[in-house]
């Protein structure tokens, strides 16, 4: 559940942005995001990947059933991606479009994701936050159009 919802009862397509980075860090460590409880400080999926991630061992969230047979440098950018959808703030997901953009181009930069605000080791000097940041990929260009 989006902490936007969860908190405040606000529900937007950010919330599904969120569901969807989930997902993937559930299919890829092939647990369920409640299967957290009780490893000391982290108690959701996304603190683990957030930790894991944080300590450069993203490789470790990976369900070992598959790790063989898969592209470790693509699941480690599935991650990433991931842990972008399931930011604390909506305004700081990309749109499911930016998303699809991501995951389809393996040459483009990806921003850092903000450490999440559930984890142990949440600092308060990381909760500034630029709601006017941009993202670009030189493949695509995505115009929004609303009609009146």
């Amino acid at each position: 559940m989006a902490p936007e919802y969860g908190m405040e009862g606000v529900f937007s397509v950010k919330s599904d942005v969120y569901s969807f980075g989930i997902l993937v860090l559930e299919i890829i460590s092939g647990r369920r995001n409640n299967s957290f409880r009780g490893m000391g400080n982290l108690t959701n999926i996304v603190g683990y990947a957030w930790h894991l991630w944080n300590e450069d061992r993203a490789i470790e969230l990976i369900d070992s059933t598959i790790r063989a047979s898969c592209s470790v440098r693509q699941v480690q950018r599935c991650i990433h991606i991931a842990l972008l959808c399931v930011q604390d703030r909506a305004n700081d997901r990309p749109d499911m479009s930016l998303v699809l953009l991501m995951l389809a181009s393996l040459t483009s930069n990806l921003p850092m994701p903000k450490r999440p605000t559930f984890t142990s080791q949440a600092s308060h000097e990381e909760t500034n936050t630029n709601v006017n940041e941009s993202y670009s990929a030189n493949d695509m260009t995505i115009t929004w159009l609303s009609g009146r």
